[in-house]
C-alpha cells in the first residue's frame, strides 16, 4: 500500500495553510493526501451517541473541520486522492502513530488554541522532535510558502548523522526541478597567541578545509544517485543556526537532520528549535537513526 502525506489539521488558519501545503507536496510526488483531526472529545462529553442527532458539539466541530480541509483540499486539486479522520485521541499521540505510517508528517506552525504570544505551537514543538519520521513544518512568509525562489536549502551535519536528510534533500530538489543550496556552517575558537601571529589565521583555513572536505563525504552517493540535480555548497563561518537563518530568507524549504536514540528522551537541538520558530520558510527535520 502506499504511504500517505499526512497533515494534522485543526481548523486554524496555520493548519489551512499547511493543507494547501501539503496538497501541492502531494501532488508533486504523486502521494495519497491524509487528513487527520486528533480531539479528546469522547472523554470529555461521555460516550459516542447512537443517533447522529445527539452529536456531542466537540464532535460537531471536529467533523466539519475535516470536512473543511478535505473539501479545500480537492479543491485545490481535484485529481488528488485525499482521504480525512477524526480521531478521538490526543493530538501529539495521535500525529506521532500516523507520521509513523506515511512518508512525512506535515503540521502548521500554531494551534487554534495556543496562547498569543508563544512562537511554535506546543504540538508541532512536540511532534518535530519525537516522530520517526520526517516532519515538516509549515512557516514562512508567502514567497517561500508557494515555492517561488527554486531552492532547497539543506543544513549539512555530520556523516553519518544526517544521511536521511540528505536524501531527503536531494528527492524534493529532483521532483522540484529547482537548485539544492548545500550549506556546512563552520567556527574555530581564536588561537592567536603572542608570538604566533599567523596560528590563527592558518586554522581558520584548516578549519574551513575540513568543512569542505565534510561536504564531499556526506553529498558523494547523493550526488551520484540524483545527477540531474543542481548542487550549490558552501562552507560559511559562523553559527549554523544564524547561518542558516538568513539562508532560509531565499529558500522555498530548509531540511536539516535529528538524532534519534531509542531509549532516550528526545529534544529539538539549538538549530532545529530556531529554524522551526524563524525561519522565513516551510522547515524539515529528518530524523537518522543513531
Amino acid at each position: 500500500m502506499e504511504l500517505p502525506l499526512v497533515v494534522g489539521v485543526d481548523g486554524s488558519y496555520s493548519s489551512l495553510t499547511a493543507v494547501d501545503w501539503a496538497t501541492d507536496e502531494a501532488a508533486r510526488h504523486g502521494l495519497p493526501l491524509r487528513l487527520v483531526y486528533a480531539s479528546l472529545w469522547e472523554r470529555y462529553e461521555g460516550v459516542r451517541p447512537t443517533s447522529s442527532m445527539e452529536l456531542p458539539s466537540e464532535q460537531v466541530m471536529a467533523e466539519n473541520v475535516i470536512a473543511t480541509a478535505t473539501e479545500r483540499a480537492q479543491r485545490r486539486n481535484p485529481r488528488l486522492k485525499v482521504s480525512g479522520d477524526v480521531l478521538p485521541e490526543d493530538a501529539v499521540s495521535a500525529l506521532l502513530r500516523e507520521g509513523s505510517s506515511a512518508v512525512a508528517l506535515v503540521t502548521g506552525c500554531r494551534g487554534r488554541s495556543e496562547l498569543k504570544g508563544l512562537l511554535l505551537g506546543s504540538v508541532s514543538l512536540a511532534v518535530a522532535a519525537r516522530a520517526s519520521g520526517p516532519v515538516i513544518v509549515i512557516r514562512g512568509d508567502e514567497a517561500g510558502l508557494i515555492g517561488a525562489h527554486g531552492r532547497i536549502l539543506l543544513g549539512a551535519g555530520e556523516p553519518g548523522a544526517t544521511d536521511e536528510a540528505v536524501r531527503f534533500a536531494f528527492r524534493e530538489a529532483e521532483v522540484r526541478e529547482c537548485v539544492l543550496d548545500v550549506v556546512r556552517a563552520w567556527r574555530h575558537p581564536a588561537r592567536e597567541t603572542i608570538g604566533h601571529p599567523g596560528s590563527a589565521g592558518e586554522t581558520a583555513r584548516e578549519d574551513e578545509r575540513r568543512a569542505s572536505d565534510l561536504l564531499d563525504v556526506l553529498l558523494l552517493d547523493a550526488m551520484t544517485d540524483h545527477p540531474d540535480v543542481r548542487v550549490r555548497r558552501s562552507t560559511v563561518e559562523g553559527p549554523a543556526h544564524s547561518v542558516l537563518l538568513r539562508r532560509s530568507a531565499a529558500a522555498d524549504l530548509t531540511v536539516i537532520g535529528a538524532r534519534r536514540r531509542q531509549g532516550h528522551l528526545r529534544h529539538l537541538g539549538r538549530v532545529s528549535h530556531r529554524l522551526l520558530n524563524h525561519a522565513d520558510c516551510p522547515v524539515a527535520i529528518v530524523p537518522q537513526r543513531v
